[in-house]
């Protein structure tokens, strides 16, 4: 039997996202989400069931089992819901906060308690709130409160490609994303899985740190990982062999950061990852655990009443 392919970073492009995004361009006049859709060359999404069920014959035509679907802009939490309500075996659905807002945990207990989303993402850089901010522990009390729910941060470089298409600025602080924080955070909260996007993105060292002395963070090797970039010679081989060496085969998920149609799921991202855990030496066993038990684990599938 062929080991599972689950993908921990997937993004749900909703209407509402689009249509969040044109209400940032300060028109008087705000674009639809086809209007915006059609400027970039991208599918409009359609409703969340629509969109949903294009993800499925993606992952079905990939034969990727299960995914983490990522409402990507805050107050998106009802659409990925919906997707987590149409396909609740095949999808786990995340969304983002932003810890500024008053009611961010009034919307985070919402999202986890009724709406059976499972992952909070964290974009302190982006939405400016340091990690140790008490609004930020909050959210993570909430978190804690219900055992499967975990928490994602992101660090290091932040870049919305999206935004730079359309023209919007990107005032984000990357002194914020220090994995080093979410260390403390990790520590606080033992019982609360906690995931570090793209190795750390540029912050490996400070992620690999912060993973080294709390076990409950995990990273995600999501995205082609252009980051590297930032560290003369070093090469995402060499990535996946010092986290190896830290985290080990159990807390390392894979993802592709998979976000648009037609583009769809990333496949070029998993064939050089495989292909990296492969010349690696990584054994069979705990290559089945990067590319999908681990995300079983955290997420056990749940599966509709018959």
């Amino acid at each position: 039997m062929t080991p599972a392919i689950n993908d921990i970073h997937c993004h749900f492009f909703s209407g509402h996202f689009f249509s969040a995004l044109a209400r940032q361009r300060g028109a008087a006049s705000p674009q639809s989400p086809a209007e915006v859709c059609l400027e970039l060359h991208w599918d409009d999404p359609g409703t969340p069931d629509a969109l949903a069920d294009r993800w499925i014959a993606e992952l079905d035509a990939h034969g990727v089992a299960r995914a983490a679907l990522i409402a990507s802009v805050p107050g998106d939490e009802d659409s990925v819901a919906a997707a987590v309500a149409r396909h609740p075996s095949r999808i786990v659905g995340f969304f983002m906060v932003d810890a500024s807002a008053a009611d961010a945990p009034a919307r985070v207990r919402r999202a986890i308690a009724e709406q059976s989303l499972r992952g909070v993402c964290l974009f302190p850089a982006m939405h400016h709130v340091p990690l140790g901010d008490e609004r930020v522990t909050r959210i993570i009390e909430i978190a804690a409160s219900t055992p499967g729910t975990a928490v994602f941060v992101h660090c290091g470089v932040l870049s919305v490609g999206v935004r730079g298409t359309l023209g919007l600025p990107s005032r984000f602080d990357m002194r914020l994303g220090n994995p080093l924080d979410v260390s403390r955070l990790a520590l606080m909260f033992p019982s609360v899985p906690f995931i570090i996007p793209h190795f750390g993105a540029g912050l490996l060292r400070e992620a690999l740190m912060a993973a080294g002395v709390a076990s409950n963070i995990h990273l995600d090797s999501s995205s082609s990982n252009a980051w590297v970039r930032y560290t003369p010679g070093l090469t995402l081989d060499a990535v996946f062999t010092a986290a190896l060496s830290v985290v080990g085969p159990s807390r390392l998920l894979f993802g592709t950061d998979s976000s648009f149609f037609p583009r769809g799921w990333q496949r070029g991202v998993y064939e050089s990852q495989k292909q990296i855990v492969a010349e690696a030496g990584v054994s069979a066993a705990d290559a089945a655990l990067i590319f999908g038990g681990n995300f079983d684990r955290l997420f056990p599938p749940v599966f509709p009443h018959s």
